[in-house]
Parts: structure tokens; C-alpha cells; sequence
């Protein structure tokens, strides 16, 4: 049972009334797991995940605990993530061929959503200042498969300086007091007190000062926090609206049955909230309506605040001009060994208006849209390729889980057997029937790509990366925490 402090209980028993009950009985109970299916996956059918219903505010979510180990995770069909965290992605919604940017995205939960509406079309930027939760977005970024995706690790100050106007969606979710977080995080109640969401509040106003300057006119800024605090939630979409009366509040869809409630107009003023003297503004405030707030008194979840906002279209457009992405040259010696990577190792490869880059000896595969990187702190830029090595091209493990085992010419399903070896790093010997040729072969498990391996004299040698091995176990001791 979480131990709430006092000043908390406090403010949301002035604030809930008689609803505060309820709320405070909420941090007693158990948290309630859940998943997204990944609908980028060739199989999407799950053989070691359970299935306890349906996410309401989700056409990919779905009640469960993951277990790390699973083959669904590890092969990237799912990605554990909290019930109420997945309204986000769905209020975004990005459409295929947009230029999308994730600007506070680690570890990847709604950054992976997104890339699920966009079918691998157009430019989904994902940045995360703090370079250790970089590298973890990264990672679930290559796990997921997504193709059209850049990971940087920077300011929203430096992001806004290279990129004026350059997405048509922007999505903010922004650091906070993360009072949703509660019960699942004892830390999160530890470090909160009663100004801690005031001082949250000012770090997001710096963030949105820089949003809204990377956000194309007629685009469309979604913003939300983990947290109950009005300060972090109402208080921000009005003080946004009053610095820049550009953005109008677009209203957000809440089908009665998932008991998604409107946001509290009143709380906009701050005497609601710390009792201080009050600063109201002239604005009618009724609009907040069109903003949502998922209780957990009220729905299986957490809890979470979600605002969607446009930019007018009349807003004049930057004279700064985003230059595009230098083309690669890639050495006679290094063009040789690709061309024959790819006739030997794809069916049918198509650039599609991508280009290959290089960074050192490592080969990505930009997408589309990309812009100019130079002087960029860039992890991911859309598909790992491989790297070059001495005579070679080896392949990443990035690209065996990118793509679907049709786009291959060799590939290798992997029974039970198989995928307990593989994963532990073991040689694995298939059926001397199969017509296996000398070289790289995509290893399979439950019909999606789950690594590398060579196949040389009767056994396939094993590729898959040493820092993700393990052993398979019977228990269920490696669940995961849901992300968001």
C-alpha cells in the first residue's frame, strides 16, 4: 500500500470532493499490466503472452503482464505499456507520410505506437535529452522494427534551432510530478511535495516555447503528462493558449464506454490548486472540456492528461530553410560488398526513396524526408544495415527485425528447441533436408525475425547479439514493468 503524503491527500480531497474517496483507494490496489500488439510485424499472433482483454481506447492493447523473455517481446510483437499511457498514441494518430516528432521519448512506449499508424511512411523523430534513456529508446526502437525512425539525444532549444516548422505533429509528453505513477513507483513518492508540480510546471513551459517553434503551420501539438496536478495540466493549456493565441484546442474523442472524463475548466485557476492568491483571466476557459483526463477511479489504469492543439494555418512561414540530407558516398570496395550483400541475402531490395549513410563503418538506411544531420547527436537513423567489415558485410541485428522473412531468400524457422538454443548463442543444426545455402540466413521464430545466423557445412552459426542472450526458463519471474 502506497503512503501518500499529506499534502497530497490534502489537495485532491479540496479538489475531488466526495470522488476523493474512491481516488485514495486506488493507490491500495494492485497495478494492473498491459501490452500493445505490433502491428508491424508480420505475425502478429501471440504463442507465450496472455491475453485478459481488450485496452477500450486501444485497437492494439490488450490486458496482460510480458514477460521479457517471451518470444512475442523479444522478437518485438509487443511492447509492454501501461492501459491509460496508451490513449496517447491514439490521440496523435499520425497519418502515413507525416513528419512526426516525439520531443521527451524515452523509453519508447508512445514513440512505437505512433510508428504502428504510420506503417513505416514518412519521418518519426524521436528524441530524448538524457542520453542513458537515449539509448534505451533506441533499443526498443530497433526491437519494435521501425524503419522510418531517427533517435537523437538532445535539447529542445538545440532540436528547435535545426528544425523551424518541420513536423506536422508534435507530441509532448512531458516530464512531471508523475502522480500517476504512484502506485507503481515508490520513488515517485518520495521525491514529491507540495511544489514540486509548480516547479514541473516551469520546465514544461520551456519545453512548449520550443514546440511550438519545430510545428508547421496548420500542425497540430498533443500534449500530456502522467500526473493529476491541474498546475501540469489545465494551468498549462490555458497559459499556452494566452502566450500564443495561435493554437486553438481541438476537441479529443471519449466514447462513453472507456470513462474517459473532460478536463476541469475551474482548475485553470490556480486559487483550486495552492490556495494562493488567485491569478484568473479573462478567457472563458470552458474549452478545457475538449481536453481529457483518465481517472483510476474511473477506468483500469494509472491515470493520465491529454491535450491535441493546432497551429493556425495563417501563422507566416519560416525563412529558415531545413537543408536536406547530405548524400553518402560509399567507397568502389564498399559498393562491391553491398551490391552482393543484397543480391545474395533479399528478394527483392527497393530503396524507395531512402539513402544509404554511413557513420565510421556502420550502414543505416535513412528515411525518407530526412534532414540535414550535421553536427547532430544521432543514435538511430531509420534501419541499421550492418558494417563493414575486412572483405565482409555483416548484417545488424536491427535489419533481421526491421523486415519480414518474404523480403529474404534464405530463412529458417525455428522450432521450440531451436529458439531455446538460439537465444542462448548455441549452434543450431537444421533438417539436413532443407536446401539450405552457404551464408546468411534470417532465423524465424512464430513467423517473424528474430536474429541472424550463417549457414556453413550442415549448421547454422549463431549471430544473435551477446549482450541479449539467455536461458529460457519455465517461470515467470522476468515480467516486465509496463513502459510508457
Amino acid at each position: 500500500m502506497a503512503i501518500l503524503p499529506e499534502d497530497f491527500i490534502s489537495k485532491y480531497t479540496r479538489l475531488l470532493g466526495n470522488e476523493s474517496t474512491e481516488f485514495f483507494k486506488e493507490f491500495e490496489g494492485s497495478v494492473q499490466k498491459a501490452y500493445r500488439i505490433n502491428p508491424l510485424k508480420a505475425n502478429m499472433n501471440l504463442v507465450d503472452i496472455p491475453n485478459e482483454g481488450q485496452v477500450p481506447y486501444g485497437q492494439w492493447g490488450h490486458f496482460g503482464a510480458v514477460s521479457g523473455h517471451a518470444m512475442a517481446h523479444v522478437t518485438g510483437v509487443v511492447y509492454s505499456q501501461e492501459p491509460s499511457a496508451q490513449f496517447v498514441g491514439e490521440v496523435v494518430h499520425p497519418e502515413p507520410g507525416e513528419r512526426i516528432l516525439d520531443l521527451a521519448a524515452a523509453p519508447g512506449g508512445k514513440t512505437t505506437h505512433l510508428a504502428a499508424f504510420m506503417q513505416q511512411k514518412g519521418l518519426l523523430w524521436s528524441n530524448e535529452i538524457f542520453m542513458n534513456r537515449a539509448k534505451i529508446l533506441s533499443e526498443n526502437v530497433e526491437r519494435m522494427g521501425l524503419q522510418n525512425s531517427i533517435v537523437s539525444s538532445h535539447t529542445p532549444a538545440e532540436l528547435s534551432a535545426k528544425l523551424p516548422q518541420y513536423f506536422d505533429k508534435i507530441l509532448l509528453d512531458a516530464p512531471c510530478s508523475g502522480e500517476g505513477m504512484f502506485r507503481k513507483n515508490s520513488t515517485a513518492i518520495k521525491q514529491w511535495h507540495k511544489d514540486f508540480p509548480q516547479e514541473l510546471a516551469e520546465l514544461q513551459r520551456e519545453i512548449l516555447h520550443e514546440a511550438v517553434k519545430m510545428l508547421r503551420p496548420g500542425g497540430q501539438l498533443i500534449y500530456s503528462t502522467c500526473t493529476f496536478a491541474p498546475e501540469e495540466d489545465e494551468q498549462m493549456i490555458a497559459w499556452l493558449m494566452a502566450e500564443y493565441p495561435e493554437f486553438t484546442l481541438k476537441t479529443i474523442d471519449k466514447p462513453q464506454h472507456t470513462h474517459i472524463s473532460d478536463g476541469q475548466p475551474s482548475w485553470a485557476d490556480k486559487q483550486f490548486t495552492d490556495g494562493r492568491t488567485a491569478q484568473s483571466t479573462t478567457a472563458d476557459w470552458d474549452e478545457l472540456k475538449k481536453t481529457a483526463r483518465l481517472w483510476p477511479q474511473r477506468l483500469t489504469g494509472e491515470g493520465h492528461f491529454v491535450a491535441k492543439l493546432e497551429k493556425s494555418s495563417a501563422v507566416p512561414l519560416s525563412d529558415h530553410l531545413v537543408k536536406p540530407l547530405k548524400s553518402t558516398v560509399l567507397s568502389r570496395e564498399q559498393q562491391k560488398l553491398m551490391a552482393l550483400f543484397i543480391s545474395e541475402t533479399f528478394a527483392n531490395f527497393q530503396l524507395d526513396k531512402r539513402q544509404f549513410t554511413l557513420f565510421g563503418e556502420r550502414l543505416y538506411l535513412a528515411p525518407d524526408a530526412t534532414p540535414d544531420i550535421d553536427g547532430m547527436k544521432i543514435l538511430r537513423l531509420g534501419i541499421e544495415m550492418g558494417t563493414f567489415k575486412k572483405n565482409r558485410f555483416e548484417p545488424a541485428h536491427a535489419l533481421a527485425l526491421a523486415m519480414h522473412p518474404d523480403e529474404f531468400l534464405q530463412s529458417y524457422d525455428m522450432n521450440t528447441n531451436d529458439w531455446v538454443k538460439f537465444v542462448h548463442g548455441d549452434v543450431v543444426r537444421p533438417d539436413p533436408s532443407l536446401s539450405l545455402k552457404k551464408g546468411w540466413v534470417l532465423m524465424v521464430a512464430n513467423g517473424n525475425g528474430a536474429g541472424w545466423g550463417r549457414y556453413v557445412d550442415g549448421q547454422i552459426k549463431n549471430f544473435f547479439p551477446k549482450g541479449l542472450r539467455f536461458v529460457v526458463k519455465q517461470t515467470g519471474d522476468d515480467l516486465l514493468d509496463d513502459m510508457y
